[in-house]
């Protein structure tokens, strides 16, 4: 490929990071964090490990995960856990559910999945630190 290809497809995987790591964060792990006290006891345990390691395992995947992929550190590592919790979503949460249901799980999954094949480009700590 020619070297403004590669520009361009860096600056893509950039893009792709910081969106979809921004929002993970934003709009699903952040929100679990404040209501920390409120759910810690009470959320669903859908793999069997009790509802504070399951609660504990989604935070993870939610907002350290994606804070490390948005800055593009540990990127194919840390996308992993988010791969996982998207799928703890979308085949045992919403299982029986209609597609609409699994639908933002799935939307989040796929990015996540693509960072995990490609890894995060050279605008990223990753390429830098060369990790």
């Amino acid at each position: 490929m020619k070297n403004f290809q590669l520009k361009y497809i860096d600056l893509s995987l950039l893009l792709l990071r910081l969106t979809f790591a921004s929002l993970m964060f934003l709009n699903h792990g952040w929100p679990k964090v404040l209501a920390f006290e409120e759910k810690f006891h009470s959320f669903p345990d859908p793999i069997g490990v009790g509802s504070e390691i399951s609660y504990a395992l989604t935070i993870f995947g939610e907002v350290f995960c994606p804070v490390l992929v948005a800055i593009g550190l540990f990127t194919r590592y840390a996308s992993i856990p988010i791969i996982i919790t998207m799928g703890v979503a979308i085949f045992i949460i919403h299982g029986a559910d209609p597609l609409a249901k699994k639908e933002m799980a799935l939307l989040y999954l796929v990015p996540f999945l693509v960072l995990l094949i490609s890894g995060p480009g050279k605008l990223s700590l990753d390429s830098k630190l060369k990790v």
